[in-house]
């Protein structure tokens, strides 16, 4: 069993760096597994200001394009970046393509559905995770990034974390 800390595991991002969750955030990331055509692909509107209205405040958010759900996220790197760029004027974080299930899972991804916890179900799966690595709360794909939920947890994390 693996016993690293899932604020240490390094996450490759499609700008070539690989910081680890920790570097990425002063304070917490909401980790998102996304595709571009997926029936949520939508989402990244809300993600993307999601993004611009907290990043100040210590939340980084984190794109992870995978291609198991229905192969919707079918496209290169590149190609990903630039839909992304171009349809939502998104300015957070991609990561490079990864699985979220299986054998072949992103380590982070096998620490955050390891341990008994369910399989990723779908497109845009939602994980709220601090600085030290500690999940505060899993969203399913139907809960949107401006839902009342989900803007409740990210309020409370940033404001229980010292700046």
């Amino acid at each position: 069993m693996n016993t690293q800390s899932l604020n240490t595991i390094p996450l490759a991002l499609n700008d070539g760096t690989a910081p680890t969750l920790a570097q990425l955030a002063p304070k917490a990331v909401l980790l998102v597994n996304v595709a571009s055509a997926c029936g949520f692909t939508p989402q990244y509107d809300a993600l993307e200001a999601l993004y611009e209205k907290y990043r100040d405040h210590g939340l980084v958010v984190v794109g992870i394009p995978c291609n198991q759900f229905g192969a919707q996220e079918p496209g290169t790197e590149e190609e990903i970046a630039e839909f992304c760029r171009k349809n939502f004027g998104v300015t957070f974080p991609l990561a490079t393509k990864s699985d979220v299930n299986g054998a072949a899972a992103h380590p982070i991804y096998a620490r955050l559905t390891g341990n008994g916890a369910e399989p990723i179900k779908w497109n845009f799966e939602k994980f709220l995770i601090t600085h030290d690595g500690d999940v505060r709360a899993r969203f399913s794909s139907a809960v949107t990034p401006d839902g009342p939920e989900l803007l409740a947890a990210v309020e409370a994390v940033l404001a229980e974390i010292p700046a």
